[in-house]
């Protein structure tokens, strides 16, 4: 095919999603939602700033847009033998409702960790829910062989055209609502979202800058720009649990390939730090995939020249209200408005005094010690500390340099996954000297008994030296344990922790177990 003929077939795809997109039926379930200008935010960051408001939807996230416009498209016969999904979330409860609304039975499948909030919203719509396996892609699993022995209709939750033609609505909404956009940002997971708007908003204004945003450790489409076309990533972080998909769409690639301008990723403390941002602004509560594209924006601004009109989508806000704890404790950081460190100062009186005169003044919001009995040269303690910063640029690195002219040894943690998930909250004490100890962190399905089958799993055939487990409302759990482990066992170890099938890392050379653990 020449190039020519390669190009007049995009342009006939596009105008069929276009098509699609104005006469899609999403407004017999859906509303209109509001574009919230963000006047605070924008004054912050030297741009004009709007919020489209996916949460306003009568299932507060923008997904009842495609599974509506998908389930109206069936025909007779797909509608009468009933449709079925795999889904922990906002997919599940869009498809509940739409199928309510059209009167057709829908068949749900989620995973055993799924919160009892999301079960009994779906439920509540009508659907059958049916809780198999203690990940999404077993549940995935399951739904593809249900629809094979009951001749059910499988709903994808991104991958399919009339329901990426259904996100795409929201782009033709913020077109009505504003006239001048310069940038779009747009949250991706599989990226029916990102691809329906991108199609649309590309042949109707072709001026606007199309970004997606993704979380950095759930970054399927980066990785499959890079590669040149979809591949699956080993594993996927779970904070962002609404766009924590290892793989991105094969039809949503091609229209993101050919529409989306770019495509950045952002950490979890900038997820958390969007998510105040938001409540600040609206008094919503976004879940960390419906901030994602906010946290995008912050993260653009830094570096652009300003004075742009930017839109973010805020796709959804069904939060599990336990998580609350861990998003304040991380936004903070986010924000760049805390750092924490590891410093050594001396063992005696009036050592921490003196610290506090060391850096100027400045608030003090963690200060984590535990005396160590230790003589002659070697008499320093290993504090851990936050410190209130202003916001500005390089404030932590003068911070350390400033610490360091005084001969305090430092070593910056801001940046240190396990300093902030499990050190913070476990100092008090180091290992003894003759232990050949190995840390790792572990990450196993969240469900009542889950511990219980991890430590079973984890076994008796070496000694436990450290353990840290925190349940943050998630739908996985996060521990930390060391093991004392001897020479002539390494490898034995390694087969062992290999064969437990949970996601694992070792820690042991990480510079916060070795300031205070080890």
């Amino acid at each position: 095919m020449t190039e020519a003929e390669t190009q007049l077939l995009h342009q006939g795809e596009a105008l069929d999603y276009l098509r699609r997109i104005l006469l899609a039926p999403v407004y017999d379930v859906a509303v209109e939602s509001e574009l919230t200008p963000l006047t605070k935010l924008s004054s912050r960051l030297n741009n004009t700033l709007y919020l489209k408001r996916e949460d306003q939807q009568p299932v507060h996230s923008f997904k009842l847009r495609g599974a509506y416009n998908k389930l109206s498209n069936l025909t007779e016969e797909q509608s009468i033998h009933g449709v079925v999904a795999a889904s922990a979330g906002n997919h599940a409860q869009g498809l509940a409702l739409a199928a309510q609304k059209l009167g057709i039975k829908a068949t749900i499948v989620m995973p055993i960790t799924t919160p009892d909030i999301k079960v009994d919203n779906v439920r509540r719509f009508g659907a059958e829910v049916r809780l198999v396996g203690k990940s999404f892609n077993e549940a995935q699993t399951a739904s593809v062989q249900y629809a094979q022995d009951e001749q059910k209709t499988l709903i994808h939750p991104f991958d399919d055209v009339d329901v990426i033609a259904g996100q795409g609505t929201v782009a033709k909404e913020i077109l009505q609502q504003l006239s001048k956009i310069d940038v779009i940002f747009i949250p991706v997971g599989g990226g029916g979202l990102l691809a329906g708007m991108a199609v649309y908003l590309k042949q109707l204004k072709p001026s606007i800058k199309v970004i997606g945003v993704e979380a950095d450790d759930s970054a399927c489409l980066k990785a499959a720009l890079e590669a040149g076309h979809p591949t699956d990533l080993e594993q996927v972080g779970l904070f962002a649990d609404g766009v924590a998909v290892k793989r991105i769409g094969e039809n949503t690639f091609k229209l993101i390939q050919q529409y989306c301008d770019d495509v950045i990723t952002v950490s979890t403390d900038e997820i958390c730090a969007s998510i105040k941002d938001i409540f600040e602004q609206t008094r919503v509560i976004a879940e960390p995939a419906g901030a994602l594209s906010l946290a995008g924006v912050t993260k653009y601004c830094k570096t652009s020249q300003g004075n742009e009109s930017i839109v973010a989508i805020l796709s959804g806000a069904n939060m599990n209200f336990h998580s609350l704890r861990y998003v304040s404790e991380r936004c903070e950081l986010g924000e760049q408005k805390e750092a924490v460190f590891a410093v050594s100062i001396p063992e005696k009186k009036g050592s921490f005094k003196r610290f506090c005169h060391t850096i100027g003044g400045k608030v003090i919001t963690e200060f984590n010690y535990r005396y160590v009995n230790t003589t002659g040269a070697q008499e320093q303690a290993n504090v851990f500390v936050g410190v209130r910063l202003n916001g500005e640029e390089g404030e932590r690195e003068s911070l350390t340099d400033q610490l360091e002219s005084e001969q305090y040894k430092v070593v910056d943690l801001t940046e240190n996954e396990l300093a902030k998930l499990h050190v913070r909250y476990m100092i008090g004490g180091q290992s003894a000297p003759a232990i050949q100890e190995r840390i790792f962190r572990f990450q196993f399905p969240e469900y009542p008994g889950a511990l219980d089958k991890f430590l079973e799993t984890l076994g008796e055939h070496w000694n436990i030296t450290l353990f840290h487990y925190r349940n943050h409302g998630a739908a996985f759990g996060q521990v930390l344990a060391g093991f004392s482990v001897e020479n002539d066992d390494q490898l034995a170890f390694f087969e062992h922790v290999t064969a437990l099938g949970y996601e694992w890392k070792e820690e042991t050379n990480n510079e916060a177990y070795k300031a205070f653990l080890n």
